[in-house]
């Protein structure tokens, strides 16, 4: 079997999964942008907050993941599941507290994050529904990068399927009124995704107990050495995924300065933005499962080789995803907006995304890879130098400064995205990651 048509295959589950988490995100988008444009500003403002509070636990999954796949590629394969033990008990640990400190500031954050009364209104009470997940979220980070350490992809497919269907009835059911349930608006959209996050942490524990005890699920006592270097890479890893959604936050703010129109398009442009990135980063965790096996082994050259040939696969996936926004924008964005300002605002920053997509994947890809050998540091101070080092102070001066508004903002992100590819691929290039010790 050849590389690709290997990495095809593992792929595919993660692809698909992904997917269904686009899908989500898209629904999402759609039934709430029936609400008009301040709940559109109020979902996208108070999204890129509520992914800021959960940075801390979603760095679990690249490290159980890095670890998890070097076990495996040692041939210890019942030890495992061990780093998923130490993520779950840390997560529980951190979880509740931070969810009590985040849901009481939510009143007094959202206000700065955009001055609209009527977004802030809506965003108040979406945030703090989705607060209430934390700990789910954390949980299911965890298991995401157990199922793909162990090359069972399918699985956290599965998971998200369950969890996308159930989120997809409760929004009808919150947003709208239905099945007897309040007329909540767009923060119904908020409680009907922390439902189903929790119904996702349950089915994947009952997936551990069908599949995951030849791997010591629930069978291994947790050790302090694993907690350890379980920390150190979760918490690199936690830190850059805080420190991407605070700039996204920030960003978010400056586009906010030229009004509600420009954020509710950005909103759109984002959540579309994700269909192609998403999947590409499902390519991506196929890559770091089999870059930590083949470091496992003992193979650098191997996991090298896996690294480019996942950014082949991408690059060519991404950029077919990026000609329907490039020809055809109007038609994507008149499913989600129903202004027609707003859809001629996001019309051009959907084109400029269609032309980067493919080029910006690559270095997406390859942030993965390194996470999967374990060199999460270096991962940290290149996105974190290149987004707030360079970026964001010129997104204000080009977007506020200038008065270039959003397609200025958007045309700069693709220098910055290319900036960032380029760096990643000298990063791997360079190869100091092939002695990270796990």
């Amino acid at each position: 079997m050849s590389r690709i048509r290997y990495l095809v295959m593992l792929s595919l589950p993660i692809v698909g999964g992904m997917v269904s988490q686009n899908v989500m995100n898209l629904v999402d988008t759609a039934m709430v942008g029936t609400q008009g444009t301040a709940a559109l500003a109020a979902v996208g403002v108070g999204g890129v907050f509520v992914f800021m509070t959960l940075a801390p636990v979603m760095g679990f999954s690249a490290g159980v993941q890095a670890m998890t796949a070097r076990r495996v590629g040692e041939g210890r394969v019942g030890e495992s599941a061990r780093p998923l033990h130490a993520a779950m008990l840390v997560i529980l640990a951190f979880s509740l507290p931070w969810t009590a400190l985040i849901y009481a500031v939510v009143p007094s954050i959202v206000p700065h994050l955009n001055g609209d009364p009527a977004v802030v209104d809506i965003g108040n009470g979406y945030v703090r529904y989705r607060v209430l997940a934390i700990v789910a979220v954390g949980a299911n980070f965890a298991f995401r990068g157990f199922w793909n350490g162990i090359k069972r992809p399918e699985l956290y497919m599965e998971t998200l399927m369950v969890m996308h269907a159930a989120n997809i009835i409760l929004n009808w059911a919150f947003i709208f009124g239905h099945l007897g349930a309040p007329e909540m608006g767009a923060p119904g959209a908020g409680l009907a995704s922390t439902i189903a996050t929790f119904i996702g942490t349950g089915y994947y524990i009952f997936l551990g107990w069908l599949y995951g005890r030849p791997y010591g699920f629930f069978q291994r006592a947790i050790r302090k050495a694993t907690i350890r270097v379980l920390a150190r890479l979760s918490s690199i890893a936690g830190l850059q995924t805080f420190l991407f959604a605070a700039g996204l936050t920030v960003l978010y703010w400056i586009i906010g300065q030229s009004g509600t129109v420009e954020t509710g398009a950005a909103h759109v442009v984002i959540a579309i933005l994700l269909v192609g990135l998403l999947p590409g980063m499902g390519i991506g965790f196929a890559a770091a499962s089999l870059v930590g096996q083949a470091l496992g082994r003992g193979d650098p050259e191997d996991a090298a080789q896996w690294g480019w040939d996942s950014c082949k696969l991408a690059f060519v996936a991404m950029t077919l995803l990026g000609f329907p926004m490039i020809f055809f924008p109007d038609a994507i964005l008149a499913v989600f907006i129903h202004d027609p300002a707003t859809l001629a605002v996001a019309r051009a920053p959907l084109q400029v995304t269609g032309v980067y997509i493919g080029f910006d994947v690559v270095g997406i890809v390859l942030l993965n890879a390194l996470y999967g050998a374990g060199d999460n540091k270096t991962v940290m101070m290149v996105s974190f130098g290149l987004q707030w080092g360079l970026f964001l102070p010129l997104a204000y001066a080009v977007g506020v400064g200038l008065g270039y508004g959003l397609l200025g903002i958007w045309i700069l992100q693709m220098i910055y995205r290319a900036i960032h590819t380029l760096t990643f691929a000298f990063v791997w290039r360079r190869g100091r990651w092939k002695t990270s010790k796990l």
